[in-house]
């Protein structure tokens, strides 16, 4: 059984009306991180993954989720 890593980023940051480089900048990543993070080309580490989540106030799994194939 494979997993892809999926998320939520842009529905959330939408919703928050902040852009890449906003939520770059408050978490203390750099905006490339965001992008590659939302097209799925990188997988955020349990340190970035959990800034995130407590950014937009959501439980991690709120954020990311497996889909499963």
């Amino acid at each position: 059984m494979d997993e892809r890593l999926l998320n939520q980023l842009p529905a959330l940051r939408a919703q928050k009306g902040v852009s890449q480089q906003e939520l770059a900048d408050a978490i203390g990543v750099s905006r490339k991180t965001i992008s590659t993070i939302e097209t799925k080309r990188f997988t955020p580490s349990v340190v970035i993954a959990l800034k995130l989540a407590a950014y937009f106030n959501r439980p991690v799994e709120q954020v990311f989720y497996f889909e499963q194939t």
